[in-house]
């Protein structure tokens, strides 16, 4: 029985607290938030300035060397080979003795020319001999025709036309004997090719004939190949097609440096020669050719080259760190900020100079740009500059 009315206190008394706790709970009403968000501004945009200042910029160009002087030497009369001298990588002196060559025809030709010129040297000795007879005669007849009633006047006529005529055969017979001579010089003369000479200095390169070989005059019947190819190795030429976006300010005389696969550690020096003032319309390139020594022999022609090309502006440029150009399918741009709003200014970029490159556009020196170049900032939004130090 005393246990039962421990029960139902207890739940008389868990009653009672509970009905006071939710009517304390009705009593107490929630707290109402009050504080509002502070006003966003203009967001800020890194921003660095335009920089003008002379270019100095050096490119790799690739270039070729070449020989300064090469050769193919052909026969300039039909002939075979008797002998030749050198081969393939033989070095000849100027007018050094390459090969000899035989045609037995030209023998007979110079045999000819000799009797032609000896007939007519007798023909010409005998002409002399009659104007001479003949000149006597007008002289006697002449000077005994001061005797009046000696010689008739038409006797000292007829002997004086004698002597003019004789004369006139002289000449004749002259300019036969200067033809003659001529024509035997010229037998001579062809008879002196058989001996094909080195024009200059060299390295023989090809060699395409031997003893027995059928040689002739280049497009002729025995020039299928030069005898040899002489190429000079001594000087070379460095030829390099340049891009026209390069060209300015080649100037003649200036010294440039280069490199070679064979020696990757070495560079070499030549000088600007030869400047073709062209620009090529399929390569849109102008060749330049430098004179490069080779005294020790060490280039050898057909080597390309790797040249250190040095680009110069006749005025300053301006320069923008690189990643300030951004580039669109539809444009090339770097964002401007002026009185605190953006604009997008067409840029067309030329050469990089370390971390700057140069532009072209409508931007002048200190104008202040967006430091990071990006679509995502359209034209016409207000921002915040924020100055940092350019690259």
């Amino acid at each position: 029985m005393s246990v039962f009315r421990e029960m139902t206190c207890a739940r008389v008394a868990f009653g009672i607290v509970s009905v006071l706790a939710i009517g304390g709970c009705r009593g107490k009403a929630p707290a109402q938030t009050t504080e509002k968000a502070a006003p966003s501004g203009p967001p800020t945009i890194e921003v660095v300035k335009v920089v003008e200042q002379p270019l100095n910029v050096t490119l790799s160009l690739p270039g070729e060397l070449t020989p300064y002087e090469t050769v193919a030497l052909y026969s300039r009369v039909n002939g075979f080979v008797k002998t030749i001298r050198v081969d393939r990588g033989s070095r000849v002196k100027t007018g050094e003795q390459i090969a000899v060559l035989e045609a037995p025809e030209l023998g007979a030709q110079k045999a000819e020319a000799q009797s032609k010129l000896q007939a007519a040297e007798a023909q010409l000795a005998a002409v002399r001999s009659k104007a001479d007879a003949t000149a006597s005669t007008y002289d006697k007849l002449k000077a005994a025709a001061a005797t009046p009633g000696v010689v008739a006047g038409n006797d000292v006529v007829v002997a004086q036309k004698a002597v003019e005529a004789d004369q006139g055969q002289v000449a004749a017979a002259e300019q036969n004997v200067e033809a003659a001579r001529q024509a035997l010089k010229s037998v001579s003369d062809t008879e002196g090719y058989l001996r094909i000479t080195a024009p200059f200095a060299g390295v023989v390169t090809e060699r395409n004939v031997h003893p027995g070989a059928l040689v002739g005059p280049a497009g002729g019947p025995g020039a299928a190949a030069p005898i040899v190819r002489i190429v000079s190795s001594i000087r070379l030429r460095l030829v390099i097609p340049v891009p026209e976006a390069y060209t300015s300010g080649v100037r003649s005389g200036t010294a440039l440096t280069f490199s070679v696969a064979a020696y990757p550690d070495q560079m070499f020096s030549g000088t600007i020669a030869r400047i073709s003032q062209s620009v090529d319309v399929n390569t849109r390139t102008m060749a330049v050719e430098l004179d490069v020594k080779n005294d020790d022999g060490r280039l050898a022609p057909g080597t390309f080259a790797q040249v250190r090309w040095p680009v110069r502006r006749t005025g300053s440029s301006r320069f923008v760190p690189s990643g300030s150009v951004a580039t669109t399918t539809a444009r090339t741009f770097v964002i401007r900020v002026r009185d605190g709003r953006t604009e997008w200014v067409d840029v067309k970029t030329g050469l990089a100079s370390g971390p700057l490159v140069e532009v072209f556009g409508d931007l002048a020196a200190g104008d202040e740009i967006a430091a990071r170049g990006t679509d995502e900032v359209r034209a016409g939004t207000p921002v915040q500059p924020k100055p940092v130090k350019a690259p």
